[in-house]
């Protein structure tokens, strides 16, 4: 779902008939019907199921009572028009308002959680938006993400539907408390449909805002109907994939294990490329918006209008995270010493090699990581020792003159999203005689916040890039340069 702007140009639609009196009578009653449990919602397939081949990471299968709010270790809600200092309208223009409400965002007491849009009699729309705690989901070195939705849009076409914008997405991690981010932190559409078309679209937002290697604010979609039944009369299965375990690494889009959307690393720039997939890792999310850019454009005209209907809602049976094959950082470490690998992992030794860090050109990016090299490593758990990061980084800058280079470690103590201490110390100035220097943390911490303490399936992070200079450095990786994190 985009975040700002338009998403992918798509054929215009000529609307149904608009529905008549008798019609719009049948649909309150199935509504109330459904409300008072007189009339079951429709059953979820069961478990979740377990590819053969795949390890699963994460998942919900939304079982719990009728209108229990989806689980609160696994999912946030999202509430009003926009988050705290971000853009106004989600970015998209939508015109709901999302709330916390049972009415907008629940279970149905049978297996699947129904996030459902309804308007007031003044003609104010409310509907429902959850993204995952986690946002540490990436594809490990050498293997393949795999993200994965089995869900049944709003059962609602032709002139009524005009408005709906349901979507399974990913943003990169990123994106939480900065907002201004996007696009080049990356964007996943795994599933977007829009206005009861019989059609899922995938895309892929990344790179400049607009224009760029992602066709901004477009971005690079693809879209189908929906194999057999319309994507609004059943459950259908909507995955995504990133394999890094390919060459050239690739994004795959599929419904019903059917491809239809793919893109290879190299159509875009290393620095597009790097600055998508580069971080910790994306988080996910689920909302039905209404209006905004891309209804507006497949309708031809403002969205939603006075034929379209309220209360028909998006069922997901579950949403799961595999990977398979690789290591990366959804490996736990075994020791609290962590070395920055090959693949942007952290854990043990591995291959000396070494990774380029881009050249500061000129400005001065002391405190603010500008394209770094970023390596994590998640399900971190230990007590505190009470002691402090220590690290040793092997860098070079060649003949370069005046480069600096920094770095930032950080600490999400329970693998949540939210880096609860952040530590940045102060940049290192090379010299110009070729080979590798020593960059320890006797250069002292330049910016702390937050607090050290136990770590419980937690993240960390550490970046690395040039602060100042006018040339590239060189970060020397596998058994080079290591980091020590206080627990044990």
């Amino acid at each position: 779902m985009s975040t700002y702007g338009t998403t992918p140009s798509v054929p215009r639609h000529r609307p149904g008939r608009r529905p008549g009196p008798a019609l719009a009578v049948l649909a309150t009653v199935v509504l109330a019907l459904f409300a008072s449990g007189l009339l079951a919602p429709p059953a979820a397939r069961g478990a979740v199921p377990s590819p053969a081949g795949w390890t699963p990471v994460w998942s919900d299968d939304f079982d719990g009572p009728a209108r229990s709010l989806p689980s609160a270790a696994n999912w946030q809600i999202d509430t009003g028009h926009g988050y705290p200092g971000g853009p106004a309208n989600w970015g998209t223009g939508e015109v709901q308002r999302y709330t916390d409400s049972p009415d907008n965002v629940s279970l149905d007491g049978s297996g699947n959680l129904r996030i459902t849009p309804l308007r007031d009699g003044a003609g104010n729309w409310t509907s429902g938006r959850i993204e995952t705690r986690r946002a540490d989901f990436k594809a490990p070195a050498g293997g393949v993400l795999r993200i994965e939705s089995r869900l049944r849009m709003p059962d609602v076409t032709g002139e009524a539907a005009l408005g709906y914008w349901p979507a399974f997405w990913a943003l990169g991690s990123p994106y939480r408390g900065n907002y201004w981010n996007w696009p080049a932190i990356g964007e996943f559409d795994v599933m977007e449909n829009v206005n009861g078309l019989n059609t899922v679209w995938g895309v892929l937002h990344c790179g400049v805002n607009p224009g760029g290697d992602c066709n901004e604010t477009e971005g690079l979609g693809a879209s189908r109907t929906c194999p057999g039944a319309s994507c609004q009369s059943a459950f259908h299965t909507y995955r995504f994939e990133w394999d890094r375990a390919t060459t050239p690494n690739e994004l795959r889009w599929y419904v019903d294990d059917q491809l239809y959307h793919r893109l290879t690393q190299d159509r875009f720039s290393a620095t597009t490329w790097a600055d998508m997939t580069g971080h910790a890792g994306y988080f996910l999310l689920l909302n039905v918006a209404m209006g905004g850019a891309f209804p507006d454009g497949v309708a031809g005209f403002a969205t939603p209008t006075s034929a379209t209907v309220p209360g028909r809602s998006m069922l997901v049976d579950y949403v799961a995270v595999w990977t398979r094959g690789g290591t990366g950082p959804t490996d736990p470490p075994t020791s609290n010493t962590l070395h920055l690998r090959s693949g942007g992992t952290l854990g043990s030794p591995g291959t000396a090699g070494t990774a380029t860090l881009a050249s500061a050109d000129g400005a001065n990016h002391d405190g603010t990581p500008h394209r770094p090299q970023t390596f994590t490593v998640s399900g971190v758990s230990g007590r505190y020792d009470g002691g402090a990061t220590r690290f040793d980084l092997q860098v070079d800058a060649g003949s370069t003159v005046g480069n600096g280079q920094q770095v930032r470690v950080s600490y999400d103590r329970t693998g949540d999203g939210s880096w609860e201490r952040v530590e940045t110390y102060h940049y290192f100035a090379t010299d110009p005689v070729p080979g590798f220097e020593r960059y320890t943390e006797a250069r002292g911490l330049r910016s702390a916040t937050g607090t050290l303490g136990d770590m419980s399936g937690g993240t960390v992070r550490v970046e690395v890039w040039n602060a100042i200079g006018r040339g590239p450095s060189t970060l020397g990786t596998g058994d080079r340069s290591v980091v020590r994190i206080p627990f044990g």
